[in-house]
């Protein structure tokens, strides 16, 4: 059974770090496209960022580049997010995806959201 489990988030202050994890079972992220979605409350889903198969490709949104790091363990079958100087408007609720087909570019995949598998969310609340 294909399965993603989101974990690591919760309540930051501003300026803080928090690192998600995902964790796959059921099939293999070595060979997925992956990324990390959000929506806040009233407001489109959002790809923060998202990676090709082999990481050649790396996208990450305007809002969170240079602060969010994207990667993966091939080896524990788990995807990261690395998120540092959070600020309030990065509130929100985080989901790890994938996408074991195509080959497109990474920002295809972040931008229409195309991902086979999804996880149910942790939600990340940046506040004082």
């Amino acid at each position: 059974q294909v399965q993603l489990v989101e974990s690591g988030g919760g309540l930051v202050q501003p300026g803080g770090s928090l690192r998600l994890s995902c964790a796959a079972s059921g099939f293999s992220l070595s060979y997925s496209n992956i990324g990390w979605f959000r929506q806040a409350p009233g407001k489109e889903r959002e790809g923060v960022s998202c990676s090709t198969k082999n990481g050649g490709s790396i996208y990450y949104g305007d809002s969170v580049k240079g602060r969010f790091t994207i990667s993966r363990d091939n080896a524990k079958n788990m995807v990261y997010l690395q998120m540092n100087s959070l600020k309030p408007e990065d509130t929100a609720d985080y989901y790890c995806a994938a996408n074991p087909r195509g080959a497109y570019s990474s920002s295809y995949y972040c931008k229409l959201g195309n991902m086979d598998y999804w996880g149910k969310g942790t939600l990340v609340n940046v506040s004082s």
